[in-house]
């Protein structure tokens, strides 16, 4: 199903384990797992929760929403959600 291009606000979920709980620096770049980028916020989510719950054992390994609507055209975004 085509998306209203106006209305697309993409997103990115990526992951993986943490060098430090203190920081965002991922261990190793290479095993970074970017698990897809997604039309918007809702799908982005239920990506993230999906990956987060299966990696909830391992305090290292953290899952992230980056909001790459935001970064394409910063004139848009909103600080926040």
């Amino acid at each position: 199903m085509a998306e209203d291009n106006a209305t697309q606000l993409l997103h990115l979920v990526i992951g993986g384990e943490l060098s430090s709980l203190d920081g965002v620096t991922f261990a190793n770049l290479d095993e970074v797992d970017i698990v897809g980028v997604y039309p918007n916020y809702a799908t982005a989510y239920t990506a993230w929760k999906g990956k987060a719950q299966m990696t909830v054992d391992n305090a290292h390994t953290r899952y992230f929403i980056v909001h790459l609507h935001r970064l394409l055209d910063p004139s848009t975004g909103k600080t926040g959600a």
